[in-house]
């Protein structure tokens, strides 16, 4: 489950955040997590619930928005909607796809006191 190492990274990167700006916790913390980024966010969601147990995101509202999956075609020279790597462009049945969207993982804003 590499959720769990994911959940912890977001922590460390809310923990750096706190030593630069501080802040008490977090009370609401909205994250981005692509289509096409290979997270499983039921995982992710429990991962970050267990962990934040005693930390700055006890308690926390935590709000995972999933952007849906785009790639280029270069033989049809068009951006199409995707729901895997492993999907065929719909338009030509090509399979030389290049993701552009949908595979990030980031935090997009935060509520602190």
């Amino acid at each position: 489950m590499h959720e769990l190492s994911l959940a912890d990274g977001i922590l460390r990167v809310l923990e750096q955040t706190r030593a630069r700006d501080p802040f008490e916790r977090i009370t609401q913390l909205r994250l981005e997590v692509g289509a096409l980024a290979g997270v499983e966010i039921e995982a992710l969601r429990f991962a970050l619930d267990s962990i934040a147990v005693g930390t700055l995101l006890a308690g926390a509202s935590i709000e995972i928005d999933q952007p849906p999956g785009d790639a280029w075609c270069p033989p049809c020279g068009q951006s199409v909607a995707i729901t895997s790597r492993l999907d065929a462009c719909p338009l030509c049945g090509g399979y030389q796809l290049q993701p552009t969207g949908g595979t990030e993982l980031r935090v997009v804003d935060m509520q602190v006191v």
